[in-house]
């Protein structure tokens, strides 16, 4: 009697059924075309774009864990960038005191305003729709983001250049891109991103996320970084540190004694030094000379320079390689280095004590001491 179930009725009869036969009466196997099997992948039914960089975060535990490391506070204005169907947006509202979110999909604008219409946070949250590179951010207190990777490196700095500054950007990168953003002067993907970005901000991993905890799953796996800008900002000539860089990473691991006496960087430096000299006059009175025009054929060379930079994405090399195809100056015959000014350079490698040095190994302060050098001997690195 075990595997039967005996029921009995008010008027005194009974019935015996086995639990086998109850339960495929009760609960019927659902038929094809049941709602339970053909229900979508995901609960509105959007179709995940992966040129966009659509890949969702569906791991309510990593999701928790972001919105903590963040140290999101009840007065908080949080910018959140891509927020798709809203699974960071909802715990964001929970916590800030507004969420401002900026969305390219109209789409996951339409989603994320359905989930959140008719609930206590629906004034709490701002929809900006539109592609966040071309769109004029607010004031915020946080970024709290899960971004298309396409767009990390153009997006970092677009962040560390708004006014006013913000506390902080918890930030998910693929993994390796994070890698070379918290990377120190010695490690192996220790590069002029990673420089440029540690000037402007501190940087910190906080954690690892596996492709497994995304809709659909990426090909690699992810990692969210803390960002917080330095208040106040480095004075330096930003221009300047990052000419630096490009010419210092071209070639990260050669000494910068040998570096400095490629024909490529002193063309450019002296096609530099000759326009500041020309603004300089110009501001004094005095007619500039008509022989910085030729150091311009040499512009190209600059270009060359950062496409042999080994740090930089496959992308980046393309879009230097088709500027420079695309310069006005791409197929002019190079202008001849004069002597003075090679020897100018190569003092002021020596007197600074850099001669030996490498950029692989190089810390901020000291491609700040460099470039002071470089600057005091009317060597510049922008034109």
């Amino acid at each position: 009697m075990r595997n039967r179930i005996r029921l009995s009725f008010d008027d005194g009869g009974s019935l015996s059924l086995s639990r086998r036969r109850l339960g495929a009466n009760l609960f019927p196997p659902p038929s094809p075309s049941s709602p339970l099997l053909s229900r979508p992948p995901n609960p509105a039914g959007i179709e995940f774009l992966k040129s966009r960089g659509q890949h969702i975060l569906k791991n309510p535990a990593v999701v928790n864990a972001i919105v903590e490391k963040a140290g999101v506070k009840p007065t908080d204005v949080v910018l959140e960038i891509g927020p798709g169907t809203g699974n960071l947006t909802l715990r964001l509202l929970e916590r800030a005191k507004a969420v401002v979110a900026v969305e390219v999909d109209p789409r996951m604008v339409l989603e994320l305003r359905r989930r959140v219409a008719g609930t206590p946070h629906e004034s709490k949250l701002t929809v900006l729709q539109g592609d966040v590179m071309r769109t004029q951010l607010p004031f915020f207190d946080l970024c709290v983001a899960n971004i298309p990777y396409q767009i990390s490196s153009p997006l970092t700095f677009k962040l560390l250049s708004h006014t006013p500054a913000f506390r902080s950007a918890v930030i998910m990168f693929q993994h390796e891109f994070a890698m070379r953003l918290v990377a120190r002067p010695g490690d192996s993907l220790y590069c002029r991103l990673a420089a440029n970005v540690q000037l402007l901000a501190k940087v910190n991993h906080l954690l690892k996320v596996g492709a497994n905890n995304f809709r659909p799953p990426p090909k690699v796996d992810s990692s969210v970084v803390r960002i917080e800008p330095r208040r106040p900002p480095p004075p330096v000539h930003f221009g300047e540190w990052d000419g630096l860089l490009r010419l210092a990473f071209g070639r990260k691991n050669r000494t910068l004694g040998a570096l400095f006496k490629q024909s490529a960087a002193l063309t450019l430096l002296e096609h530099n030094a000759r326009t500041h000299e020309a603004l300089a006059n110009a501001a004094a009175g005095i007619p500039p000379s008509t022989s910085g025009g030729i150091a311009a054929m040499a512009m190209d060379d600059s270009l060359a320079c950062v496409a042999e930079d080994e740090d930089e994405t496959n992308e980046a090399k393309q879009a230097n390689a088709n500027a420079a195809i695309n310069n006005p100056a791409h197929q002019r015959r190079r202008g001849k280095v004069s002597e003075e000014f090679r020897a100018r350079v190569a003092r002021v490698v020596e007197s600074s004590g850099f001669e030996q040095a490498r950029a692989s190994k190089m810390s901020q302060d000291e491609f700040l001491g460099l470039l002071a050098h470089f600057n005091a001997a009317g060597i510049h690195f922008a034109a």
